[in-house]
């Protein structure tokens, strides 16, 4: 397994926060990585809790940006939505769903028990063409910016991890027991077949 590129994906619900910083962290440590949401709109903070600023996954972030700018530069400034949404223009053009992907990953990971579940989900729905097997993780991270920061490394040291394992099928059960134990979080693990 060593010797081949992982094909990783980290799916959060939105594709804006915990994925992105993942996304970011893996791709400037060589990681062949895309990430994703499973909302069916992408949602992020108002100025209101009960009034989140909704958006379809084809809207870009740059697009985002520009509204929330409008709307209340101050406000999403000092909220660090503005700050996140420039990160993520950075790395690629829009949200993207999961769902609506048909590429072929080595190892997801999902940053909630409810995605993971949702990814699971929609794996096991698919018809098996290949029978290749992916590995569907879950390291909960709570939604914050800061949260997602340390998950990133979290996600990123597990992937280095499970890069350097010889038999990926017969070794990643040891290795997430010992990532576990070393972070105090429990790790979902489940396999599903393309």
């Amino acid at each position: 397994m060593s010797s081949l590129p992982l094909r990783v994906a980290v799916v959060c619900s939105s594709n804006q926060n915990r994925s992105m910083e993942a996304h970011n962290i893996l791709s400037k440590r060589g990681f062949s990585v895309q990430s994703f949401g499973t909302a069916t709109h992408v949602k992020l903070p108002g100025p209101m809790p009960n009034k989140p600023n909704i958006y379809d996954f084809e809207t870009t972030y740059d697009e985002i940006y520009k509204d929330l700018l409008m709307k209340d530069k101050e406000f999403y400034t000092q909220n660090g939505i503005l700050h996140m949404l420039d990160r993520n223009k950075r790395i690629k053009l829009r949200p993207e769903r999961f769902q609506n992907c048909k590429d072929v990953f080595d190892l997801i990971i999902t940053c909630e028990e409810k995605i993971y579940d949702q990814v699971v989900e929609d794996l096991f729905s698919r018809e098996q063409e290949t029978c290749q097997p992916v590995h569907v993780v879950n390291v909960d991270i709570p939604d914050s910016q800061e949260d997602a920061i340390l998950g990133a490394f979290h996600i990123c040291e597990l992937c280095q991890c499970i890069r350097q394992l010889k038999d990926i099928e017969n070794e990643i059960g040891h290795l997430l027991q010992a990532f576990e134990a070393k972070t105090g979080q429990t790790i979902l693990h489940t396999v599903c077949f393309y």
